[in-house]
């Protein structure tokens, strides 16, 4: 019997070489193959297997009993079943604008897909102030059809209750309510605090009692709102793109949750590239040019998100008492009004917290770095607080503005 049969074991680079050659019926039987370990994420080990006659090629992704960003975090590796449902689940609503998976192991708990070598990650891209302008396009088309046709508004209840179950994703999501719900909100022993924004922190967030209470309010929505089958981590880390094309990947946070979840993240992650445009780019006009088109971007995100909910809403929906007058903008409403929040919890986690993004970490200059700190925490406060009042593009622009308007 196939050692890979037998007894799972987290996987090294020889070892993901011999799986491709003698588990898949990908290549053919006389090639040869290389591999490389190329993930660099907090989780999982992703492997590249190249065919050297062909050029083609293929990602397996194998999910480890623990986190690589912290061995004492245990994580089950179902995560890669629940990546591999949701990833065929995305694929067939968005048509494409996730990677296509070839094969799920479940002994080795790995899955097989699409290699996107020929795409960029999107946060690299950004903080090298590159510009996709079909990018808003497509990632409200992958906002809306997996978000609104996994709701109750569209399919059947019982359906629903059954993929719910199907998700249920405890170790993944206590991560979620630890790292973005809790832990960045007081001095927490695991947070990783830039030693300029910490007065600063202290001040504005961990003495601020309006915003614990408004924290603990969203923390236990997030536990009980399973509204739609969530990304769970759509962060620019999580999308590749190049200029006519841009796929979501690593989806294995996915659970049932509030829909705001994953345009918050996205709308969050393009503020952290505006207030990097701000820290590094030195040529006034540049810089202007730059934030404009992330500007541009954010609106384009909520508007489009709206205007493709409106339309999709009326296509789709199925539950009778969704359709009755002013229950649309209803919905509607809560879902923009809980990716306000979200933008705002993003914002304080990737500061404070454990896990931060490299728009912020690789600003070499410490009053930079600290200025824009201060800014996304400033705002991630009032994008909290003032969530039942942000429901425009524009109010979403203005919070972000008005922080930076203040002297740091």
């Amino acid at each position: 019997m196939s050692r890979f049969k037998s007894e799972y074991f987290t996987m090294k680079e020889k070892d993901a070489l011999e799986y491709a050659a003698t588990e898949l019926d990908f290549f053919p039987k006389d090639t040869k193959l290389s591999c490389s370990e190329i993930g660099d994420g907090n989780l999982n080990y992703v492997f590249k297997v190249v065919d050297s006659k062909t050029g083609k090629s293929l990602i397996i992704k194998q999910a480890g009993p623990c986190a690589r960003i912290d061995e004492n975090i245990k994580v089950s590796p179902d995560r890669n079943r629940i990546e591999n449902d949701i990833l065929r689940i995305q694929y067939k609503l968005s048509e494409g604008l996730v990677p296509e998976v070839y094969k799920y192991d479940e002994v080795m708990n790995c899955c097989v897909m699409e290699d996107l070598s020929d795409y960029v990650i999107l946060r690299k891209a950004l903080i090298e102030h590159k510009k996709f302008p079909n990018f808003a396009e497509h990632i409200t088309d992958f906002l809306v059809k997996t978000l609104l046709l996994t709701s109750d508004i569209v399919i059947n209840h019982k359906e629903k209750k059954s993929l719910v179950k199907n998700f249920i994703n405890p170790e993944l999501c206590e991560i979620t309510e630890d790292l973005v719900y809790t832990e960045p909100f007081y001095n927490c022993a695991r947070n990783d605090v830039f030693e300029p924004t910490r007065a600063f922190a202290e001040k504005e967030l961990w003495n601020n009692e309006e915003l614990l209470l408004e924290t603990a309010k969203l923390k236990f929505e997030f536990l009980t709102n399973a509204q739609a089958l969530l990304h769970g981590d759509l962060h620019t880390g999580s999308i590749f793109i190049k200029e006519d094309s841009t796929k979501v990947i690593d989806p294995e946070f996915a659970f049932f949750g509030p829909a705001g979840y994953d345009i918050g993240n996205v709308i969050a992650n393009l503020v952290f590239a505006y207030e990097n445009a701000e820290a590094t780019i030195e040529n006034r006009d540049s810089k202007e040019d730059y934030k404009n088109y992330l500007e541009d971007t954010i609106v384009k995100v909520i508007d489009l998100f709206t205007y493709k909910f409106n339309k999709a809403y009326d296509e789709n929906v199925k539950e009778r008492v969704a359709t009755y007058k002013g229950f649309k903008e209803y919905y509607l409403d809560s879902i923009i009004r809980d990716t306000s929040a979200v933008v705002g919890l993003e914002l304080v986690r990737r500061i404070l917290g454990m896990a931060h993004v490299k728009d912020i970490t690789s600003i070499e200059d410490v009053d930079k770095r600290a200025r824009v700190e201060k800014i996304c925490l400033l705002a991630g406060k009032n994008f909290i607080l003032n969530r039942a009042v942000i429901k425009t593009a524009k109010d979403f622009i203005e919070v972000v503005k008005t922080a930076e308007s203040i002297g740091f």
